[in-house]
């Protein structure tokens, strides 16, 4: 019998933003042929999404989108002229992931190229001149400029991964130049747009893990860096949390203690290449991966991380929340966000311990409601269930507590399969739960 102790009473700061995405729902504003999340995307209360790789997809508008060579498609033109940018499906494209409820959180720079000839990963001839063509940009979508808005977009990101390849690689995906020249334009840039705007949170460099390169980035860093943001791919959410603590660390080593840590890519991979890629894509649509995300969440919930991204919410082969062809439909992997929302609408952050290290819970609580989510995850999918007793403190109403357990297994997607009333101010229940099975409990006084 494992023990799962929630103590409402010990509020331990705010439930954080563990179910932010990358990309937005699937909207047209015509009519014609439309499939869309919209609806399921909302419901499930994505707080923020990341604006990396949308030019992938068609519906966002393709190559027209959000990438600053899209935007800016002629880099001899004039930055000051409105009529050097294309913004139209752009504009469409935030429209549309705040029409879900949904905050922006926009990369600068470029998606991911994997082909021989590269166009938007190539370092900018003028690291100024990139830099203030992106001041323009924001000043569209925060100030107006160019027949634009006023969308006080906070999270403004400076590149992908300009790491993920070596100095002497002939097919850099993200970064086409060296690791110095990125410092010297991550520095233009950032000093650049933060002397614009003070009040908005620069940030990146959208780092793909490597304790080492984030040293020497964070060591000669001379501009501001509101936010450190970064990605790991794992089958593991311990291993995850232990990356967080490594990189808060090197955070304020640095003296960057009140830069945020954000970690604003990750999936279920349990390789790149053959067999492990495929196992992986697999894996992240069904409900083993939906268990790897609950228990991300989680577990991440619990450390010094800021902000957790999925990777992606864009209909592609890493999306594990709705179908790729008919994104009507929501996946296993959905309902661990819409789970999380129920946590994360309540506010505050209530003390969880466990005594397994298969089963990963996380609880929250404003003064009328409660609710606890957990899930028993493990790598092994020969692990057996586990019988637990949730011990309950600190949460009594007058004339008890009404509990409904929802549960999100191969059969049941977020279904009530159980109510109880419970009196006192502590109280257990018992629950067997499957490898892979998830519950969010929600508790009301009555």
């Amino acid at each position: 019998m494992v023990n799962i102790d929630i103590d409402f009473n010990n509020k331990i700061g705010k439930i954080k933003p563990m179910h932010a995405v990358n990309n937005g729902p699937v909207y047209k504003f015509a009519s014609d042929q439309r499939i869309t999340n919209l609806d399921s995307y909302r419901q499930a209360g994505i707080p923020y999404a990341r604006t990396h790789d949308a030019s992938f997809y068609e519906d966002y508008g393709g190559e027209h989108i959000v990438d600053v060579h899209a935007i800016f498609p002629n880099f001899e033109n004039d930055p000051c002229d409105p009529d050097s940018y294309d913004f139209v499906l752009t504009d469409d494209y935030l429209k549309m992931i705040e029409m879900a409820g949904t905050k922006v959180f926009y990369r600068l720079g470029s998606k991911i190229e994997h082909w021989p000839k590269k166009y938007g990963t190539l370092p900018p001839k003028d690291f100024k001149k990139w830099a203030v063509i992106c001041e323009h940009i924001i000043k569209h979508y925060n100030e107006g400029w160019a027949n634009g808005f006023h969308k006080n977009i906070e999270y403004w990101e400076i590149w992908n991964e300009p790491n993920l390849d070596p100095d002497d690689s002939t097919h850099k995906r993200c970064w086409g130049g060296t690791k110095l020249q990125f410092f010297e334009f991550y520095d233009v840039a950032a000093t650049h747009l933060k002397q614009c705007f003070p009040g908005l949170k620069i940030g990146g460099p959208a780092l793909a893990i490597d304790l080492e390169w984030a040293k020497d980035f964070l060591s000669q860093l001379k501009s501001p860096l509101d936010f450190f943001s970064w990605h790991t791919y794992s089958t593991d959410p311990k291993e995850i949390s232990s990356t967080v603590e490594q990189i808060r660390s090197l955070l304020d080593q640095y003296g960057f203690t009140q830069t945020e840590n954000i970690l604003d890519e990750w999936n279920y991979v349990t390789g790149w290449t053959g067999d492990d890629w495929i196992r992986s894509l697999k894996t992240e649509k069904n409900l083993k991966g939906a268990s790897f995300i609950a228990g991300t969440m989680c577990r991440c919930q619990y450390s010094s991380l800021d902000m957790l991204m999925y990777y992606d919410a864009r209909p592609c082969s890493m999306n594990g929340m709705f179908n790729t062809d008919l994104v009507c439909e929501c996946l296993k992997g959905y309902y661990p966000f819409k789970m999380f929302n129920t946590l994360y609408q309540l506010g505050n952050s209530t003390e969880v311990a466990c005594d397994s290290d298969t089963l990963y819970a996380c609880a929250a609580r404003d003064d009328g409601n409660a609710a606890i989510m957990l899930t028993h995850y493990c790598d092994d999918d020969t692990t057996l269930p586990e019988e637990i007793r949730l011990n309950i403190r600190g949460f009594s109403g007058d004339k008890g507590i009404k509990a409904q357990f929802y549960l999100l297994d191969e059969v049941h997607d977020l279904t009530l399969v159980k109510e109880e009333v419970l009196s006192g101010d502590r109280f257990s229940t018992f629950l067997t739960v499957p490898l892979f099975s998830s519950y969010l409990i929600t508790l009301t006084k009555m």
